[in-house]
């Protein structure tokens, strides 16, 4: 029991008030996608982009991590979620921060991988899939 004093002066007891926080806006949202490569003709590579109609943009493929996954767990789950391709991972490339859409802080980790197999079929989230070569997608 908490112990306050009313409008009177004289100490009354109540319930403690219990307070419930709500998560602050700087919780971090970890994400996780891949840097997804097929050979073409020549040895060269072109790389998969994907586009999202909800923000009319081009993006790698990546996205929030689940419940107890690993980092590189989700980059293949959301890298087949998102391409509908497998993929043999090669190398980790590193890690990207930005404030998202929502003001929160977002970690997204990204690991090179080659395609090895699958088919892309469009979806809500993702409509479109194109391979280009390095530098168009680094122009975007």
């Amino acid at each position: 029991m908490a112990r306050t004093l009313n409008t009177r002066g004289s100490a009354e007891s109540r319930p403690a008030r219990i307070v419930q926080l709500r998560p602050s806006a700087t919780v971090e949202v970890r994400a996780a996608g891949g840097v997804v490569w097929r050979p073409i003709h020549g040895g060269e590579r072109v790389y998969a982009i994907v586009h999202r109609p909800a923000y009319d943009d081009w993006t790698l493929p990546k996205g929030k991590l689940m419940a107890g996954e690993s980092e590189l767990e989700g980059a293949l789950r959301e890298v087949e979620e998102e391409t509908g391709m497998s993929c043999r991972v090669d190398r980790p490339l590193g890690t990207t921060s930005y404030i998202d859409r929502k003001g929160r802080p977002k970690v997204v980790v990204y690991w090179l991988m080659q395609a090895t197999g699958g088919v892309f079929e469009p979806g809500e989230e993702i409509d479109e899939v194109r391979w280009l070569p390095l530098g168009e997608v680094v122009e975007l």
